[in-house]
């Protein structure tokens, strides 16, 4: 299994990025995948994540509204759209993979396998 995240950088307030993680060694679709983030000094905590289908998502709630998780089965990739970007979002931003056919909007945070490289997200004030 592997899962490498990009599109990360330094963005001012308010800005916006598209992070990507394109993975490999599974069968994508059959999979739930998420977002996570760890900020210096901070526990990893969950951000988003999104069922098989794409039809499905779930935010922490200090995110609804700003950052939407997306994904295309056809290029094995899941996406991030981080929007209107505060300082505290600063942190290093991973994908994740869940068990296999297993999905929950409520507990997909506390039900991923694997963990990917991370690509960091910096916010400027």
């Amino acid at each position: 299994v592997q899962l490498q995240a990009s599109g990360g950088g330094l963005v001012q307030a308010g800005g916006s990025l598209k992070l990507s993680c394109a993975a490999s060694g599974f069968t994508f679709s059959n999979y739930g995948l998420g977002w996570f983030r760890q900020a210096p000094g901070k526990e990893r905590e969950g951000v988003a994540c999104v069922n098989r289908s794409g039809g499905s998502t779930g935010y922490a709630d200090s995110v609804k509204g700003r950052f939407t998780i997306s994904r295309d089965n056809a290029k094995n990739t899941v996406y991030l759209q981080v929007n209107s970007l505060k300082p505290e979002d600063t942190a290093v931003y991973y994908c994740a993979r869940g068990f296999f056919r297993l999905w929950s909007s409520r507990t997909c945070f506390s039900t991923m396998e694997y963990w990917g490289n991370g690509t960091l997200v910096t916010v400027s004030s």
